[in-house]
């Protein structure tokens, strides 16, 4: 399942999965439910720092090989 959402929509969402679940607001009925969005979510936010992270070294080594740009 692919998500269309910013990293930072899904950070928040995960911040307030999290609280629900931390202050007990999330109803047993729909604990599953939450914890698979939560796991969606996790998955796209390593997917984007793991690419942003690539897309920086190579910024990095081009930069490295010819400084003068």
């Amino acid at each position: 399942m692919e998500l269309t959402i910013t990293y930072e929509e899904a950070y928040r969402e995960l911040e307030q999965i999290a609280q629900e679940i931390e202050h007990e607001t999330v109803s047993v009925d729909v604990l599953a439910e939450k914890v698979k969005r939560a796991s969606d979510l996790i998955a796209l936010c390593q997917k984007r720092l793991k690419g942003t992270e690539s897309e920086v070294n190579k910024i990095i080594a081009r930069m490295e090989k010819n400084p003068e740009s």
